[in-house]
């Protein structure tokens, strides 16, 4: 598991290299706004997990819009991967599992004990409290896959679906995290099980305080 030093230096590297573009073209590519101050300073505003969050540009300091609080640093080096690789990419409609991205073998297990076995886990046994709880924290909209299943929209470009198989008389419960197709041209695949992870754990915590009657 990376270390806050890694995060920090991964975040200096891609500061540095954002730095260098034009900021509006940046926000067009990745679906962001821009708004200037009376000093002329640029913050490009995003929409991540149904947070709006700002960024100063080109410090890259972030922020959460509605209480100005800093986010982790793991999700800052997260999205400016995403500002990095949005270079006109735009959403397939095509989905494929984790496996099928590019190095996604390579992080798959990382990637199952990160998102998919928590997604099981929390919502295998009562999958019908996976579209309530995902509408509250991300309004998430319904998906036509799996018995039941939602789409995410963690980033402009970047739509997640959940899936839950309900357990029959021959199988256990099951479930999936599909991605657009379009992903792999946007984030790395360990970029891409962070993202799924960031997704998965707070509805988990969800579910558990459901579980608990809070």
């Amino acid at each position: 598991m990376p270390r806050i030093d890694d995060y920090k230096k991964a975040f200096e590297i891609a500061k540095s290299d954002l730095e260098k573009a034009n900021p509006k073209r940046i926000a067009d590519q990745s679906g962001a706004s821009l708004s200037y101050d009376q000093e002329g300073s640029v913050t490009l505003s995003l929409e991540f997990l149904n947070k709006q969050l700002d960024i100063e540009w080109p410090s890259m300091k972030f922020s959460a819009a509605k209480d100005k609080k800093e986010i982790p640093i793991q999700q800052q080096v997260l999205i400016l991967h995403y500002l990095q690789g949005c270079q006109g990419s735009k959403v397939e409609g095509q989905w494929v599992a984790y496996q099928e991205i590019p190095d996604g073998r390579f992080y798959l297990d990382a990637f199952v004990q990160r998102a998919k076995q928590p997604l099981l886990k929390a919502f295998g046994s009562t999958p019908d409290l996976l579209p309530d709880l995902a509408k509250q924290l991300y309004d998430a909209q319904p998906f036509d896959h799996g018995d039941v299943s939602v789409v995410v929209r963690a980033l402009p470009k970047i739509p997640v679906a959940l899936l839950i198989w309900r357990a029959d008389d021959e199988f256990p419960p099951e479930a999936s995290i599909l991605f657009d197709r379009s992903i792999q041209e946007i984030l790395s695949a360990e970029d891409i099980a962070w993202l799924a992870g960031m997704i998965v754990y707070p509805l988990v915590g969800m579910a558990g305080k459901k579980d608990h009657g809070t």
